[in-house]
């Protein structure tokens, strides 16, 4: 009788192995969503310059009652544009939205802003990248949602489409305004 090497084995036994972490990649409960170590915390600092002549974007804002977005984004970012609309939409519903613009020129920042509206309340520039490595951005744009606490509720890699509104941003706003309610005591 032949004896079979043990080698044989080893091609089913790294199919099964990679078909067991296919499959469970594909019941995660987001697969889009990248991890972040920011939600349920304090938000970093916004240590950012001046951009244009709107309000300077400062960290206490970020303790305000209420929900509110940051979002980085630059004027070189193509789908910075496509979800632009959506944050237009936002500010004309008064869900203040505070801008982090990264690694960008403020003459064609304030160009794009010009040219598509603005809908941040505050607006400061990260030349360097330092805020956006210190709230753990991947690149632009990226959104979060913070309580009135200053915790961020919700981090969002990519642009907000309006499926993205719809389901990932307005829940988070909502739970954001849930959290607040909850310290309120009753009247």
């Amino acid at each position: 009788m032949a004896k079979i090497s043990p080698l044989v084995l080893l091609p089913p036994l790294a199919f099964v192995a990679l078909a067991g972490l296919f499959l469970g990649g594909m019941f995660r409960e987001d697969p889009d969503a990248l991890p972040s170590t920011l939600v349920g915390r304090e938000a970093p600092a916004l240590d950012v310059t001046v951009l244009g002549g709107g309000a300077p974007l400062d960290y206490s804002m970020l303790g305000v009652p209420g929900p509110k977005i940051v979002n980085f984004w630059a004027s070189w970012c193509a789908p910075c544009r496509v979800e632009h609309p959506q944050l237009m939409l936002l500010e004309a519903e008064g869900v203040p939205i505070l801008g982090v613009n990264y690694k960008d020129d403020a003459d064609k920042a304030m160009a794009f802003l010009n040219e598509l509206g603005d809908p941040y309340r505050a607006i400061g520039a990260d030349a360097a990248g330092r805020v956006a490595l210190d709230w753990g951005v991947y690149g632009v744009p990226e959104t979060f949602v913070i309580d009135g606490d200053g915790n961020v509720v919700l981090r969002f890699a990519g642009p907000v489409t309006p499926s993205i509104l719809e389901n990932r941003i307005r829940p988070a706003l909502e739970s954001g305004a849930k959290s607040l309610a909850a310290q309120q005591p009753d009247k």
